[in-house]
């Protein structure tokens, strides 16, 4: 089954849950930056909480999540659009660390304690959005929470989880965004909140099969949800030759002169997909005569 994620309504409106199977979109990360399970663990966190933020916004319209702490992954940078596509890299892809205490990866250890979750939405309007709150758990589900409850002061909870094998390919990969509405009752709230706590670890669920229709039902109980939308989600750059092309003729002529006397041509990688995109000194002298 190819990765999607659900839009729901429950408690008759009270509240909305988000919940998504990433695994093959977070694999197709993972080998494409060839990423440890560290760095893969935290890498697909960051994918998987820009694409349930992405589910919230119109098709068009787009939205880039970066961390940055003080750990060895350096900084995490993830885009996602109202469509279901998300692309995302990591600055240090090769780190792998002891498990935690708790026999899980050790995002915290690999992101870090101290820096900043920044989240800014381009909504087509003339200036973007953007918030910005301090990193206060490392582990990236409670930042996420934090930067919604602080930044758009909208209470939600979320699940980021990624399950990495032992030859560092992606077993599972999924989550879940809880958003509580206006109007919710005491009573709804508690009810979530259990749910929440009781709930397994989502790549582990996904890993024996659950899909998220079934982690809807397990945090919200059966029959009281109401899918509004199953998107279909996946990784996916819009890079290209004539888009780099355009950055090249912006370093102007004298940096495209040195690239064609002294490398005899040029070549640039993707950040967040890897492709490579090469140039001949004769495509760079055409380059060059528009700079």
């Amino acid at each position: 089954m190819s990765d999607y994620l659900l839009k729901s309504v429950c408690y008759d409106g009270q509240i909305r849950v988000f919940t998504i199977d990433a695994t093959e979109t977070v694999a197709e990360a993972q080998r494409r930056h060839d990423t440890w399970s560290a760095s893969s663990a935290a890498l697909g966190r960051t994918m998987v909480g820009a694409l349930l933020l992405g589910a919230t916004v119109k098709g068009d319209e787009k939205l880039t999540v970066k961390i940055e702490g003080n750990g060895p992954t350096g900084h995490i940078v993830a885009d996602s659009n109202g469509k279901g596509t998300v692309k995302g890299y990591i600055a240090n892809p090769k780190v792998s660390l002891p498990l935690n205490e708790k026999g899980k990866i050790d995002v915290r250890g690999a992101v870090g304690t101290e820096g900043t979750l920044t989240i800014t939405k381009d909504l087509g309007l003339k200036e973007a959005f953007s918030g910005q709150v301090p990193l206060i758990s490392g582990e990236l589900a409670e930042d996420f929470t934090y930067y919604m409850a602080t930044s758009e002061q909208t209470p939600s909870a979320f699940g980021l989880s990624v399950l990495v094998d032992t030859d560092e390919s992606i077993k599972a990969a999924g989550g879940f965004m809880i958003q509580v509405m206006p109007g919710a009752t005491e009573e709804t709230i508690t009810a979530i909140e259990k749910a929440i706590e009781n709930i397994p670890m989502v790549s582990r669920l996904m890993e024996n099969g659950e899909t998220p229709e079934g982690i809807l039902d397990r945090l919200v109980g059966e029959g009281n949800a109401k899918v509004l939308d199953k998107m279909p989600i996946s990784f996916e750059c819009d890079c290209s030759k004539d888009r780099f092309a355009g950055a090249i003729v912006s370093l102007g002529k004298k940096e495209i002169d040195e690239m064609i006397t002294e490398d005899h041509g040029a070549e640039a990688v993707c950040h967040f997909c890897g492709n490579k995109y090469h140039y001949s000194e004769q495509e760079l002298e055409d380059l060059k005569a528009n700079a």
